[in-house]
Order: C-alpha cells, then sequence, then structure tokens
C-alpha cells in the first residue's frame, strides 16, 4: 500500500529506531536537549542588546556627591576642633574662617584667578611638552630591545628622582625665568608618561600585534591602530600620573626659582606666605593648590579613564 505526502513526511529512517517519526534540522540540534548551550547564547543576545543605565540625579547625589562633601566636612570639622581646643597656637594653627578671610582678601583684591591661572596655564603647557616628548620615547623603549636595555632603568631612575632635586640645576642652566620651571616640569613628567606607555605595550597581547600585520597593519600603521589602542589603560595610567608629577615640579619651582619676571603663582603664593610668617595664607596656598589639582583630575581624567574602560566592557554601562 503507497505511503500518502504526510506520512512520508513524518517517517524515520529505514528499520525504525527510537528516532523514527521525528523530524529534526538537517545539520543542526534541537536546543531544548542542551540548555546550558541556549543558556549562553540568552546571555550573550543579552549582553549585546542590553542599553546603557542612565543614573538618576538622587542616585549621582548620594553616590558620587554626597561621600566627598562628608569628608570635607569631617575633615574641616577635626581642624576647627583642633583650633578651639589651642592645640598650637593661632599664629601657628589658624581656624578654617581664618584661611577662608585669607583667600576673600585675595578674591576682593582680584588676584586669585590670576594667581590660579599662571601656575595652571604652565602646567598645561608643560604637561603638553611632556607629552610630546614622553609618548615616541615611550614608544621606542618599549619596541627596540637595544634601547630598552641602554635607557630603560634611566627612566625608572628619573621618575623616582624628586622632582624638586632639579631646580638648583635648572636656575644655573637657563637663569630666573620660565625656562628654568618648564625644564623641571619636563625632567619630572617625561619619566612618569614614557614608562606609562612602555606598561601599556608590555601588556599588549602578542596575538593582537600579529592579527594586525596579517591585516597590512604594519609600521607606523600598526603603531596608531593596533599598538596604541591596545596599550591605551596603561598609557592612560602614565598620564595621570605624568599629570601629577608635572603638577608637583611646578609648584617645587614656582617655590624655589622666586623672581619678580616670573609672577605671582600658586607656589610663589605658598612662598611669600611663608616669608611673611602668614600661617593663614600658607594654608590657603596649601587649599588652593589641593583643589586644583582634584579639579583636574575630575575633569580631565576620572572621565576619559571612564569612557576608556567602558569601551573596553570593564565598567558598567552606566552615566
Amino acid at each position: 500500500m503507497a505511503r500518502t505526502e504526510a506520512d512520508a513526511g513524518t517517517a524515520g529512517p529505514p528499520g525504525g529506531g527510537p528516532d523514527a517519526g521525528s523530524a529534526r534540522p538537517r545539520g543542526g540540534q534541537d536546543r531544548s536537549e542542551h540548555p546550558d548551550l541556549a543558556g549562553l547564547e540568552a546571555g550573550l543576545d543579552a549582553l549585546e542588546t542590553r542599553a546603557p543605565v542612565r543614573a538618576s540625579l538622587g542616585g549621582v547625589l548620594l553616590n558620587k556627591v554626597l561621600p566627598p562633601v562628608v569628608a570635607v566636612v569631617l575633615v574641616v570639622g577635626a581642624w576647627q576642633i583642633a583650633a578651639a581646643a589651642d592645640v598650637k597656637p593661632d599664629y601657628m594653627l589658624p581656624g578654617p574662617l581664618d584661611v577662608w578671610d585669607s583667600l576673600a582678601d585675595l578674591w576682593y583684591e582680584g588676584t586669585l584667578f590670576e594667581v590660579i591661572w599662571h601656575s595652571v596655564s604652565r602646567g598645561a603647557l608643560g604637561f603638553a611638552a611632556s607629552l610630546a616628548i614622553g609618548t615616541p620615547l615611550g614608544l621606542l623603549v618599549a619596541r627596540v630591545r637595544a634601547v630598552r636595555a641602554a635607557i630603560g632603568p634611566v627612566l625608572s631612575g628619573l621618575q623616582s628622582l624628586p622632582s624638586v632635586a632639579w631646580v638648583p640645576a635648572a636656575i644655573i642652566w637657563f637663569g630666573l625665568n620660565d625656562s628654568t620651571i618648564y625644564a623641571v616640569v619636563l625632567l619630572g613628567a617625561v619619566p612618569s608618561i614614557a614608562n606609562g606607555l612602555i606598561a601599556g605595550v608590555d601588556q599588549v597581547p602578542p596575538l593582537f600585534l600579529r592579527a594586525g600585520r596579517t591585516l597590512g597593519a604594519t609600521g607606523l600603521r600598526g603603531i596608531r591602530y593596533v599598538l596604541l589602542p591596545a596599550a591605551l589603560p596603561g598609557y592612560l595610567a602614565g598620564l595621570k600620573q605624568g599629570w601629577a608629577f608635572s603638577w608637583r615640579s611646578l609648584m617645587a619651582a614656582e617655590l624655589i626659582a622666586s623672581s619678580p619676571d616670573l609672577g605671582i603663582g600658586l607656589g610663589q603664593l605658598l612662598e611669600n606666605a611663608r616669608t611673611n610668617s602668614d600661617m593663614s595664607g600658607v594654608l590657603a596656598a596649601i587649599w588652593l593648590i589641593l583643589i586644583v589639582g582634584i579639579g583636574i583630575e575630575l575633569l580631565v581624567f576620572a572621565p576619559l579613564e571612564r569612557r576608556v574602560l567602558r569601551s573596553r566592557g570593564l565598567l558598567a554601562g552606566t552615566s
């Protein structure tokens, strides 16, 4: 008796068997029999389609704004208690209100932002020059074995050398002018930037470089499109440290190299207050130096670091 088309569509292999009468896609498997595989695929799909969650204003205030504000309040409160308890005489440990009055005097004189800008502009220019020198130097040391053996230890030694040690030599070499300050900033920041890039390059998997060469990314193209993007997290850490060294070197140079031709920056403001035995002015200058350093970190490097980490899937997708 001939089989109908419906029977032919559901018939199994000749001779029967456990799979007889069941239809399956050829070349595939039933996902219901492999729950682990199905769960893995679902998880990958969720990762690919998950939209970034924007944090609410209340969450931002609670998690990011409130903790540092509380920390500052605690520090200022402890400071006020110590001043009120006469732990030190007033001329040695003024209270927060006395320091605030010193800052207010600078504001009323119209010199507060001028002093801050004088130092910040010097620091930014010195850091930019350090970046232009430290980046190719770091690439050269990282990629050429003979150069690394020759100057790699020198860079590590220069990074550990206090930048203030360069100030007397720079004054003798260049005199009391801006060249002295920029020389100190360069000598303090270039080793940190170069060493950060070297560390980043050392952590690049060799497979990335081989894949880049296979795709034709060799020479400068390989550095631009493969090596530097892969080394970016370590390079960014070197940039952050390079800015910190630039800022510290700048303050050391402004403290020691004193001249009317140099103008008044934050370091010189601190030194002038020390010379006048004005402890309120000393603490006010210290607070300004600290605030500028924190501001650069929060406004420049922290967003840049979050962007790099998020692009590599190393940070939760919040904004």
